[in-house]
């Protein structure tokens, strides 16, 4: 079986990567800060210290590694945009410069292929309605946008015969959350069946089992396909009405719906480049279902 190096994979995206690569007969390596604990994950798996620093010689940690999907991120807990609090020179210095150190490693350590997890914050501001596609010009606004970009770039960059890479922006991504970790929308249900105001807010949406299912197509497409591109990562355009009236029904709360956002103002991401390969997205039942089960 094909050892496969994931940073980050204790956070909320990384752990639907390695129970995904599990799932369909990887040996998973999970590099970080802390090792998982107990029953974190539905199979064992291994544990190297990993950090996002550039200064740190990290080779070993790729021994035996045949894959490598960068999942790591570091920010303000809860926060991804404005995640670099009031120190936006270390978190440069972590999530850039640690990034792209990470993928040299990789690459002088013999890694075949190394797999980033971007976001679609890459792109920036758009005009509304605009669908965002792979070959637009990027002009992030946020630090996090930048960084995202800036690191695309760079592996990209070190890309060849025998190092394949690939770059994922991916939207906002929900699902079950790990042991003892709370879902993205866990505040937003608690506020809504408290009978708190809820303000009306449009997004697009992606489930981490599909963003997971990704990344698997990424270790195993032709690589002449993959080789230094990158794929938007998308399924659903919903909003907090959309989401709440779900709840509502499966937990008969009487408190109100919030009014519905604008969802004309979104951009929508294009994901006929990843689909041409054989992706699939969960699409409105996935999101129904999910819901649900949260519930």
């Amino acid at each position: 079986m094909t050892r496969v190096l994931v940073s980050g994979g204790t956070g909320y995206a990384g752990r639907f990567i390695v129970e995904h690569l599990l799932a369909n007969g990887y040996k998973v390596t999970v590099g970080g800060r802390a090792a998982p604990g107990p029953g974190f994950f539905s199979k064992d798996v291994a544990f190297v210290p990993l950090r996002l620093d550039p200064d740190a010689d990290q080779i070993e940690a790729f021994d035996h590694i045949y894959y490598f999907v960068h999942a790591a991120f570091e920010h303000i807990p809860g926060k991804y945009r404005g995640g670099e609090g009031d120190d936006p020179e270390n978190f440069q210095r972590a999530n850039l410069d640690g990034s792209v150190s990470l993928f040299e490693t990789a690459r002088d350590a013999g890694v075949r292929r190394c797999v980033f997890l971007s976001s679609r914050a890459a792109y920036g501001p758009q005009p509304p309605g605009t669908i965002l596609q792979e070959d637009m010009h990027g002009k992030p606004d946020t630090l996090y946008g930048e960084i995202k970009l800036q690191a695309e770039r760079s592996l990209a960059a070190l890309c060849g015969h025998g190092f394949v890479t690939a770059s994922l922006r991916a939207t906002g991504i929900y699902g079950a959350a790990g042991p003892g970790q709370r879902h993205k929308w866990a505040g937003l249900f608690e506020d809504y069946l408290a009978g708190k105001p809820i303000a009306p807010r449009a997004s697009t949406e992606v489930h981490g089992t599909n963003v997971a299912q990704a990344v698997r197509l990424m270790l195993e497409s032709d690589s002449l396909r993959i080789n230094g591109e990158t794929f938007n990562v998308s399924d659903v355009l919903t909003d907090t009405y959309d989401i709440l009236s779900t709840l509502q029904r499966a937990r008969h709360c009487p408190h109100p719906l919030p009014d519905a956002g604008d969802k004309t103002g979104c951009n929508p991401m294009s994901t006929s480049k990843i689909e041409a390969l054989g992706w699939k997205a969960g699409g409105l039942e996935l999101l129904r279902e999910t819901i649900e089960h949260l519930a």
